[in-house]
């Protein structure tokens, strides 16, 4: 049988952080993904930034992965690895970092005219905040990584992500090309 690369990964840091001490020890072992400067290591893969982002969605999405309400192959084990302790401290560690430039470009006017449409239709930044800034529990994602962005939003859509039901109805109130043209859109978007 052969183990996916995802979970090789995740036992290849557990070890790490099961023994780190510090908020900074542990926030190290999440530098293997989320990059050293808040850029993930592979940009194309749909990792997400996690340096500036709101603290209380940080704690929501490690406390669900903790208790197995948001699944992963990777973070799964590395969340079910630290103690409940640990993960408002983390959350605040990587939530007063500064949010990295991802360098995406800006979404072409045809696209930014499909996901303006299309967040009309749904209001995302009734929660997401004008320019989808966040606040509190509700995630940042201006800025966030296109592939992320494209994935967890299909992931609610089909309901293999699980952990926030109204999410999974409103992008199934979208089209997949609504789907493509916002996470084109919301990338490309930089605030500082």
């Amino acid at each position: 049988m052969r183990l996916p690369i995802a979970l090789i990964v995740a036992f290849a840091v557990l070890p790490a952080a099961v023994h780190a001490q510090t908020v900074e020890q542990k926030a190290q072992v999440c530098s293997a993904c989320h990059g050293d400067n808040g850029v993930p290591t592979k940009q194309s893969s749909p990792v997400p930034v996690i340096w500036g982002q709101q603290l209380g969605y940080l704690f929501i999405e490690l406390r669900d992965f903790k208790t197995g309400a948001r699944k992963n192959d990777l973070m799964s084990p590395i969340a079910q690895s630290l103690d409940v302790a640990d993960l408002m401290p983390l959350a605040q560690y990587f939530s007063q970092k500064q949010w990295p430039n991802l360098q995406q470009p800006p979404a072409p006017a045809d696209v930014t005219a499909q996901a303006q449409r299309a967040n009309a239709s749904i209001v995302c930044t009734s929660c997401h905040q004008e320019g989808f800034k966040g606040d509190s529990t509700q995630p940042r994602l201006a800025g966030q990584s296109r592939d992320y962005l494209a994935k967890t939003m299909t992931d609610f859509r089909s309901g293999a992500r699980g952990n926030n039901p109204s999410m999974t109805d409103l992008m199934k109130a979208i089209s997949e090309s609504d789907i493509a043209a916002l996470a084109t859109y919301i990338a490309g978007l930089q605030l500082q």
